[in-house]
């Protein structure tokens, strides 16, 4: 699928937004005052940025309010009441930190568990879609919470728990690309399903169903080489994990920190171009796309 940059910048900074919002939430690190000012700025910079970025890919911003409208039937406009709730929450929980030295911690819990919900809700945009194989996987949420997880460990300076969870969100990380590869050929929808020609006999495409482009082929059939693909895992793995964890590894430094949190946006960045540039939608067989 076309990767939009709008909604790589949306589900990375989000992700990692949230992810510290849930440290905090559980009194991770236990700062007050300004130091707590300085952390909680930087979360809701980062969650408020990604969910305004967000709006920019649709065909008109203006109306993302509607996305409120069908919680009953939609992860995202769960997403968008969860986000709401996880920042009101998280904000009252702060203004007590910053304002009055307190530790409202049950407040804390409810806001840290808020702020993994919409992580949640996220990943179930896109892991709910049976017409992407590659997503439609209990690993997609999996992923999307490790990584909110692991970001917002680092981000928090948990040293400890962000080594320990580098390396376990590297192995759902390849994990999920490992049962992506397949996922297509093993969901059983082919050339001859998208058609519904399949009972004569075996079916190939003659020619293209029209000769220009249009919308599905422009968001939905984007064509990425496999070689190509190889180069930016090993990049996203390089980046997104090896490198954090190398530098969290060495005796405390606040440069090696900020390169650890640099490299882990830069390579969870990767991670999601290729999320949504290796997803194969089953619209691109009635156009003869593999």
């Amino acid at each position: 699928m076309h990767p939009a940059p709008s909604v790589i910048i949306f589900t990375t900074l989000s992700g990692l937004g949230f992810g510290l919002l849930a440290w905090l939430g559980i009194g991770l690190p236990a700062v007050t005052g300004w130091v707590a000012f300085a952390f909680f700025a930087f979360a809701y910079a980062l969650a408020v940025g990604g969910l305004l970025a967000s709006t920019f890919h649709l065909g008109h911003p203006e109306r993302a309010i509607k996305a409120f409208t069908q919680w009953r039937s939609s992860w995202l406009s769960r997403e968008a009441w969860a986000s709401v709730a996880a920042l009101v929450v998280m904000g009252l929980y702060g203004a007590g930190l910053v304002f009055f030295g307190e530790r409202w911690t049950v407040l804390g819990w409810i806001g840290a568990a808020l702020s993994l919900l919409t992580v949640y809700s996220t990943s179930m945009i896109y892991g709910q879609l049976k017409t992407v194989p590659r997503w439609k996987t209990p690993l997609t949420p999996v992923l999307f919470l490790t990584l909110a997880i692991t970001g917002g460990a680092i981000l928090s300076g948990e040293v400890t728990a962000a080594l320990v969870l580098l390396l376990i969100a590297a192995v759902v990380q390849i994990l999920w690309w490992q049962r992506g590869d397949g996922a297509l050929d093993q969901s059983g929808t082919n050339l001859a399903t998208a058609t519904g020609l399949g009972k004569p006999g075996q079916v190939r495409a003659f020619e293209p169903p029209h000769t220009g482009t249009n919308y599905l082929l422009r968001e939905f059939v984007h064509v990425v080489g496999r070689k190509h693909a190889m180069k930016l895992r090993v990049i996203a793995l390089v980046l997104g994990y090896a490198l954090p964890f190398a530098f969290l590894a060495l005796p405390f430094n606040h440069a090696f920190a900020l390169l650890a949190v640099l490299s882990h946006l830069a390579g969870i960045a990767a991670s999601r171009w290729l999320f949504f540039a290796e997803a194969e939608h089953v619209v691109g067989l009635y156009y003869g796309k593999r």
